[in-house]
């Protein structure tokens, strides 16, 4: 297939859908975890939960950046946004992710020059253009992302652009896996894995939930078919009683990935133990920057003060939802006092 619309041919995604219910066994419950937040926004755009058997839930786990990102690391961002002299450049899904007490939106409203910016080069570009002004860019998200702000990185350096830093706060999805699976609450039986964090470190990254786990796992696109494919692969897997590691996604995913981004992220970032939202520490699963770009790095160039913060609000049970465990209506604040 070579176009978009052939992934979402009503027939086509009719004839999967009748694979998948002839595939099931109807005594048993089938558990899959996508770990993608543009997964879920297909899930739920396409309805795919109602053409689906119900004996099979799809549940949605850590896989946005957003959701995932500490109320510290938005106190930061929030208290340099406040300088008279900084410029504060973000993605736009950054602005209303609360903090301790507010928001990047609250504090542009009382005055903080917040921009948005839709690539991390924009946000250098703006440095160059501000020469006196300090541009910091905020930078989170998966090993989606990582590399092209990896490349803002050694470009200002390369430029000598001396007024643009980075406050890293990247996330890496396999020891997040790792995470969930060690917890014995988890209930899961299998995974639709992430097509654009794939792209970058490939399905080989993920071997080790098949090997240590025996936990399948299908690398899934985000067209209607796509899932069904990803799902309808998994539910096979279980059959054959053989768990292992597959790209759906073949138009796009190698099992290598893409070494060039790889290569970059190794140069500019290391890992350290990083907290998430809802989950707390997870081993190795965070992106530093590395002494020889520590000139660009917020953490270094600029003093923040410390403040012990809670990891997640009176009564909320984020850690439940991105395991699993609960759903988001389950939880008493939802769209009362988070309004995501």
């Amino acid at each position: 297939m070579k176009y978009i619309d052939e992934f979402r041919d009503k027939r086509l995604i009719e004839a999967v859908s009748k694979s998948i219910s002839g595939a099931v066994d109807p005594k048993k419950q089938y558990r899959f975890m996508e770990v993608c937040g543009t997964h879920t926004m297909a899930i739920a755009r396409y309805a795919l939960k109602s053409i689906l058997p119900p004996n099979i839930e799809l549940i949605s786990g850590p896989g946005c950046p957003v959701c995932v990102t500490e109320d510290d690391y938005i106190d930061k961002a929030i208290a340099l946004s406040k300088r008279y002299n900084n410029i504060t450049a973000t993605f736009g899904d950054m602005l209303k992710v609360p903090g301790t007490k507010s928001s990047l939106e609250d504090a542009k409203a009382r005055g903080a020059d917040v921009r948005i910016v839709y690539s991390t080069m924009d946000a250098v570009e703006l440095a160059r253009k501000n020469p006196k002004k300090n541009v910091i860019f905020l930078g989170v998200g998966f090993e989606t992302t990582a590399p092209t702000i990896a490349s803002s990185i050694q470009e200002a350096k390369k430029k000598k652009i001396k007024n643009f830093f980075v406050l890293s706060c990247h996330k890496l999805i396999p020891p997040a896996l790792t995470a969930l699976l060690s917890d014995e609450g988890i209930q899961i039986n299998g995974f639709i894995l992430p097509a654009h964090v794939s792209a970058v470190i490939g399905s080989d990254a993920y071997g080790f939930l098949a090997k240590k786990f025996n936990m399948p796992g299908v690398v899934t696109g985000f067209e209607p078919l796509d899932v069904l494919q990803g799902v309808y692969m998994l539910i096979m897997q279980i059959k054959k009683r053989k768990p292992k590691i597959e790209i759906q996604y073949k138009r796009v995913v190698k099992k290598k990935g893409n070494l060039p981004a790889q290569r970059i992220l190794d140069k500019v970032f290391t890992r350290y133990d990083a907290p998430w939202r809802g989950l707390g520490i997870i081993k190795k699963s965070g992106l530093r920057i590395k002494k020889e770009f520590s000139k660009l790095d917020a953490e270094k160039a600029f003093k923040i003060e410390k403040k012990k913060t809670p990891v997640v609000s009176t009564g909320c049970i984020c850690g439940l939802v991105l395991k699993g465990m609960k759903r988001p209506i389950d939880c008493k604040l939802f769209k009362l006092k988070c309004t995501p």
